[in-house]
Parts: C-alpha cells; sequence; structure tokens
C-alpha cells in the first residue's frame, strides 16, 4: 500500500478541524427549542401520596387479565415464563363498584425458577380528579405470595413527570376469590 500523500493528510485534518468547529459552535440546538429541559428548570421537589384498590378480574364474561404465553410443560414447578396482560380497574375505595380513579395496564410474568416471583411493568393511568391524564410506571419484581412487598416507581407522565419513588402492595386474601383478587396500593413519588 502506497503512503498517504501530504496533500490528502492535510485535506482530511482541515476537514476534520471545520467540522468539529462548527459541530461546536452551531451544535447548541437546545438553546434554539422551546421546551424546557430538565437542566433548564428550576427543580423543586413535591412528594405526593397516592391510595387505591388495584382489581384484577381473573374469571367471568370480562376477564381484566389474560394469559398470553403458556411455558411448556414441565418447565418448572413455580409456572416460570407464564405471562399475563392486563388492564385491571383502580378505585378510591375497597368496592368495585366505588369511584374510578384510573386503570392498571401493563404485564406480568412469573420470572423465578423457585418461587412465585413476577416481573411487573404497569402503567397506572389515571382518569380522574387533578391526575387525570398523568400515569406512573412501575417495573420491578413482585414477591406476590407475600402479603405486603414493595415495588419502584421509575416515571411518570403528566404531573408526574420525571416521578421516582416507590409503591406498597398490599393483597387482600381475605375479601378476594379466583374470580377477583383485590390488592390496595399505597404509592410515594417524588416529582417537580
Amino acid at each position: 500500500m502506497a503512503a498517504p500523500r501530504p496533500l490528502q493528510f492535510i485535506f482530511l485534518f482541515s476537514l476534520i478541524l471545520i467540522s468539529t468547529h462548527f459541530t461546536t459552535i452551531h451544535g447548541a440546538f437546545s438553546e434554539q427549542s422551546h421546551i424546557m429541559l430538565p437542566t433548564d428548570q428550576q427543580r423543586t421537589e413535591k412528594q405526593t401520596h397516592l391510595h387505591f384498590f388495584y382489581h384484577d378480574i381473573l374469571e367471568g364474561k370480562n376477564p381484566t387479565v389474560v394469559q398470553i404465553i403458556d411455558p411448556p410443560a414441565g418447565n418448572s414447578p413455580s409456572g416460570f415464563g407464564t405471562t399475563f396482560m392486563m388492564d385491571n380497574l383502580l378505585t378510591e375505595a375497597i368496592e368495585l363498584s366505588s369511584k374510578p380513579v384510573g386503570r392498571a395496564q401493563g404485564m406480568f410474568g412469573l420470572a423465578s425458577l423457585e418461587d412465585r416471583g413476577m416481573v411487573m411493568l404497569i402503567n397506572f393511568a389515571f382518569t380522574e380528579g387533578e391526575y387525570a391524564g398523568s400515569t406512573l410506571s412501575m417495573l420491578g419484581r413482585n414477591p406476590v405470595q407475600d402479603t405486603v412487598r414493595e415495588m419502584p416507581i421509575v416515571g411518570g407522565t403528566g404531573v408526574f413527570r420525571f416521578a421516582k419513588g416507590y409503591a406498597i402492595a398490599k393483597s387482600l386474601w381475605e375479601i378476594s376469590t379466583s374470580e377477583h383478587f383485590i390488592v390496595e396500593y399505597d404509592i410515594t413519588v417524588s416529582h417537580p
């Protein structure tokens, strides 16, 4: 292979310098935008506490939970790999007929070979009050065999943009049935 010629080297070097100069000078596109970026905003965190009830309707003519993946038979005694999709009602009080406040939409799957540990991906989509149109996203391990468990809130939209926090879920075994499973949620989030 022939050695590079000095003119080619100088041309390429000059081209790199010029493009770096223009990228630096003209690369500040965020200054031209009307969108407030998190670094441009005054960050004062609020803390919000939410309390509601989550209703899994597992059987009957209008289930809100459906199985979408059934692993091979004998795969695991824990049901590892079984996956479900949900669109569950969230209510203000414990009764299914109480005031709706939103929906829990997402999926969960049995993610443990040894116990009933689930991975949950849920968007709590609020439809009432000051949080109507806003969402909170929960993603994490749910050891569903435990009555009380904690899961992370990893984000949100609307009022809850940039939210972070945690959810405490409490299974209400004493009033749940094989058709209707109820979970009480207490969520605490910090957000701008």
